[in-house]
């Protein structure tokens, strides 16, 4: 599947977005504060999106004037949530290399999802999360609806081998229709 935002396209990885996936994904400002360590060479990108990235519901973030990718956002299921979420909900992710932080583009994809999640999948909640100090997730999470549900302290972040402070975020497909779809 393939979706299309005013500036975005966001689409399924391919094998040939290793190189720019590495581009982004070695910065060390990008994955340790998302929870994951940074990508040490194209062959370790390769395997992160035939082994991760190739997931059902997962998406290269990519500008539409060149269609390369810069980011990932995805639909995690209830199964694989950081935290405990109900049948019909879904928690959602995202990270963008630095160089287009600031320009709005993960709140563009993450509007998108929300639409995909309640119209398309039957979602009646989304879940999002964001570790401590991560100030610009924690940003993009309220700019996009989601409001504060509750934290978790000492959560092992098992891709950087370190316990953590979670805090999650909620938004019901009532308050998103609210927003999106305001009473005439």
């Amino acid at each position: 599947m393939v979706f299309k935002t005013e500036r975005l396209i966001l689409r399924p990885w391919k094998e040939t977005d290793a190189e720019s996936l590495y581009q982004y994904a070695k910065d060390p400002a990008v994955g340790p504060i998302a929870g994951w360590p940074v990508h040490t060479s194209v062959e370790n990108s390769l395997e992160i999106i035939k082994n991760v990235l190739s997931a059902s519901e997962t998406y290269a973030v990519c500008r539409k004037e060149d269609n390369i990718a810069i980011g990932s956002i995805g639909l995690i299921s209830p199964m694989q949530s950081h935290t405990t979420v109900a049948d019909d909900e879904i928690e959602i992710g995202y990270w963008i290399g630095v160089p287009f932080w600031g320009r709005g583009y993960i709140p563009e994809a993450v509007r998108e999802l929300q639409r995909h999640a309640f119209e398309e999948l039957g979602c009646q909640a989304l879940w999002c999360g964001y570790y401590d100090s991560n100030e610009k997730s924690r940003r993009c999470q309220e700019k996009c609806g989601f409001t504060y549900h509750h934290t978790e302290e000492n959560k092992p972040c098992a891709l950087m081998g370190d316990d953590r402070t979670e805090h999650f975020t909620y938004l019901t497909k009532e308050e998103w229709e609210r927003a999106h779809h305001p009473a005439d």
